[in-house]
């Protein structure tokens, strides 16, 4: 692999029975570099999605992520490794308040024992000190810090989608794989999430996202990646990618996209 890449896949593929679902994509993900993967509807987007992040097993090909062959690796150790990811549909706690829906996500990092808890000791105490700074920071990050006593259910499902955002920062992520962060966001909330990713950029934070939304694809991505019918046919800056004819022939044609 790339010694500098954070993230690489290697002529990773996927077959169900016999449909190839992804055929050899190259892909990788540099340190602080926030990258794109678009394509139509059955383009092999959740797929390859999910065999990065752990959740499905490749077909063929090699996987690595933080320096680690994670070709057979869990989604549970991907996550020690490193990696958060939110989903297509929202997965927050709706009977949980915001506060209690990010703050459980930083028990991760717990290394205090139940009878730590019990006996709360100085290393139990400081460790929830810092897991509350955590989750704070991750609700400011994401907007959310004034909606921390509401529940998951009250919030509308835009702000939803940033409270999975949230969740997935408090886990303090190499890597964040969004999927579809976009959805159900009105142009103000699409606009502050460019915001967002920009700022994870510039604190070195990687960003992995699948997003139909163009105008956040051309504002947040340094590159982009485009599938169809399960393979790669395009890779580079947003503005190269647009101007590419194969992409405007099975894509973009369908849509104007203003830089």
């Amino acid at each position: 692999m790339s010694a500098s890449a954070l993230l690489q896949a290697t002529g990773i593929s996927k077959r169900f029975g016999g449909l190839q679902a992804v055929h050899q994509v190259d892909l990788s993900v540099m340190p602080g570099e926030v990258v794109g993967l678009i394509g139509p509807n059955g383009a092999g987007k959740t797929t390859l999605f999910n065999m990065l992040a752990g959740s499905m097993p490749p077909s063929a090909g090699r996987l690595w992520f933080a320096a680690q062959d994670c070709t057979a690796a869990s989604a549970h150790r991907m996550a020690q490794l490193g990696m958060a990811r939110t989903f297509q549909i929202t997965s927050v706690f709706p009977g949980l308040s915001v506060w209690d829906n990010v703050l459980a996500a930083t028990y991760r990092h717990q290394h205090t024992d139940w009878l730590a808890a019990v006996c709360r000791t100085r290393a139990y105490r400081s460790e929830q000190a810092r897991m509350t700074e955590r989750a704070a920071h991750a609700l400011q990050q994401a907007g959310l810090l004034h909606r921390r006593h509401d529940l998951g259910s009250e919030l509308p499902y835009g702000e939803q989608r940033k409270l999975e955002i949230a969740i997935a920062l408090a886990t303090a992520p190499q890597l964040l794989l969004l999927d579809e962060p976009a959805a159900g966001m009105n142009p103000e909330e699409a606009g502050k999430l460019v915001q967002l990713i920009q700022q994870l950029r510039s604190q070195g934070m990687a960003v992995l996202l699948v997003e139909h939304h163009m105008r956040v694809v051309m504002g947040a991505c340094d590159r982009v990646v485009v599938l169809s019918s399960g393979e790669k046919i395009a890779e580079g800056t947003p503005a190269e990618v647009v101007r590419d004819p194969e992409v405007v022939r099975v894509y973009l044609g369908r849509e104007t996209v203003h830089a």
